[in-house]
């Protein structure tokens, strides 16, 4: 289908200032959709209240309003523009209530603007916990025994039945806000009731407990006309019970077998399609690892922090997609922007691994409590592309900013063995570190999975870090091991720090021995076309695909890494 010819005018609502559990993911997914609608000759008219925003930039949108994102200011500005479509699944959560909010006060009525792309009985069907559970049970989609309920003593008696430990999960809130995991009754009266205050519609689902699963993430894009592809799968090296957002995550998901994965994604396209998602969507599964039993955990209707990333992961721009979805257009009919060949209906192929760490704001509040559950708690995340999931976590440890050397934080010598394996009994923020300071003790992977419930592949391949820097500690330098410690991702000041030696000889021998980076693709497509518009990422391999421009002048613009509490 075409652009719809009724469109002239497009208002986009966004998600407002930066809070913890939502971040400038958001301001990413709306400066998208104001370029895709300005690209169709459209009039753009944008509502967000926070200032320090791209979108918000003059040339982003024709007409720019930064007021309270509120009920009272949107409806009088609906009033003022009319304009012939609103999207609101690319504000976060924020947009998404709101639009939800103008249509229970009847302003979409009175004014008679639609809201375009995923319409608001598949918002309700996803984001109402009632109504998730039966859509799912009617589609024959497993999710944990739960009830929802709508006061603390209804909660406490289906925990009762049930048996504790129990999950509560508020409706129409990001981040796990208002949510947790309630152990006993005195945990559950405090949580349950914090959530019913903070739900826009006073409901929660209590839910059995399927901490220990895998948890794995799957990004879909559905058009008006039924077409639905995969964008991404993900997998949280954590297992269920602590929020994806404060979740280390890779791309693609890499511990699942072919037989899972197919499994996973056809359950994927069947419940988008059975919500009537049009546009970008986000679904997350509880897979049991003994057997291929699986639950649906939730799904986000809309463009979500996942989003952000999958999109940088793949090249796969959703957010756009999904607004050139919500104008009318088809997957078939939008072109690929990375390749300029291929269309939006191809799935993207990954030939790398992508890692995304959370940033935590542990050290500007750091007597707050460190302990990681189903409430996000990090402010921001970075991400980092390598051939090898050792290379990959190296590099998004280093792109934390913490001033630390690789995987070693000094003050864990300090800790005894019984203290070290306490703290992996409660995921913090410094999981990653107590773990490699358990393998430089000499602690099993069977002990380490045992008790984090961490995939067995995931931990060898963090103990592969521990083992390559004893191997540095204990063997000369030589071309081949210097070689294998850059593609493991340690970097000149990493091994200098383990041989005793200055960054700068590391650095000359290193040039001397012929050993530089070489640049990488991210194209979609796995080099099957040539790329129009790619980007980059390091490794130490041979061949470099970072063509030369030859003379031409450039420019290097250095950004800002995560965002952390002071620097957004």
């Amino acid at each position: 289908m075409p652009l719809n010819k009724e469109l002239k005018k497009v208002m986009v609502i966004g998600s407002g200032p930066i809070v913890i559990g939502q971040a400038a993911e958001f301001d990413y997914a709306g400066t998208q959709a104001c370029r895709a609608l300005k690209e169709e000759g459209l009039e753009v008219v944008l509502v967000n209240s926070n200032p320090a925003t791209i979108m918000t930039d003059a040339h982003m949108a024709d007409r720019i309003y930064i007021e309270p994102l509120t009920l009272d200011f949107v409806a009088q500005i609906l009033r003022q523009e009319r304009p012939d479509g609103i999207i609101a699944t690319l504000g976060g959560q924020i947009g998404l209530n709101m639009a939800l909010a103008l249509d229970s006060a009847g302003i979409l009525k009175e004014t008679g603007v639609p809201l375009l792309g995923t319409p608001l009985t598949a918002i309700k069907k996803a984001e109402d916990r009632e109504m998730f559970k039966r859509t799912m049970e009617e589609i024959g989609q497993a999710v944990p025994a739960s009830a929802v309920v709508h006061s603390v003593p209804e909660a406490l008696e289906f925990a009762e039945r049930i048996g504790y430990p129990v999950i509560v999960r508020p409706a129409y809130t990001l981040g796990g806000t208002g949510g947790g995991l309630c152990h006993h009754r005195e945990e559950l009266e405090d949580i349950a009731a914090k959530g019913l205050r903070l739900s826009v519609i006073h409901q929660l689902l209590i839910e059995q407990s399927v901490t220990g699963y895998k948890e794995i993430e799957f990004e879909v894009m559905r058009d008006g006309n039924d077409n639905c592809i995969t964008v991404c799968s993900m997998e949280n090296i954590d297992p269920v019970g602590i929020h994806t957002g404060d979740s280390i995550v890779v791309a693609p998901a890499l511990t699942l077998s072919d037989e899972e994965y197919q499994m996973l994604r056809s359950a994927s396209l069947k419940i988008i399609r059975a919500l009537g998602i049009e546009g970008g969507c986000n679904i997350q599964f509880a897979l049991d690892p003994g057997s291929k039993s699986y639950y649906v955990i939730e799904v986000n209707p809309r463009v979500s922090r996942s989003s952000a990333l999958a999109s940088k992961a793949t090249g796969y721009p959703i957010a756009k997609v999904a607004t050139k979805i919500a104008v009318g257009y088809t997957l078939d009919e939008i072109i690929n922007t990375v390749t300029g060949k291929t269309r939006a209906c191809f799935e993207p192929a990954i030939d790398y691994v992508v890692v995304k760490v959370p940033r935590w704001p542990f050290d500007k509040f750091n007597t707050g409590d460190r302990r990681l559950g189903t409430q996000m708690k990090a402010t921001g995340e970075v991400m980092a592309i390598d051939r090898t999931l050792e290379a990959a976590l190296m590099k998004a440890v280093r792109s934390l900013e913490l001033g630390i050397v690789g995987f070693n934080l000094p003050y864990m010598r300090e800790l005894t063995d019984t203290q070290l394996f306490n703290r992996l009994r409660q995921a913090d923020d410094e999981r990653l570190f107590v773990l490699a300071e358990a393998f430089r003790r000499g602690f099993a992977v069977t002990d380490l999975h045992e008790v984090t419930g961490i995939d067995p592949f995931f931990l060898h391949k963090i103990k592969n870090i521990v083992d390559l820097s004893r191997c540095l500690q204990a063997e000369p330098l030589t071309p081949e091991l210097l070689q294998t410690a850059k593609r493991f991702g340690f970097s000149d000041l990493d091994i200098a720090t383990i041989k005793g030696m200055r960054e700068e000889e590391i650095t000359e021998a290193r040039l001397r021995m012929g050993i530089n980076p070489t640049y990488k693709m991210v194209d979609t497509c796995a080099a099957e076309f040539e790329a129009a518009t790619p980007y980059f990422y390091s490794s130490y391999e041979t061949e470099n695909e970072a063509k030369e421009d030859g003379d031409a002048k450039k420019i290097v613009v250095i950004g800002s890494g995560p965002i952390r509490i002071g620097q957004g």
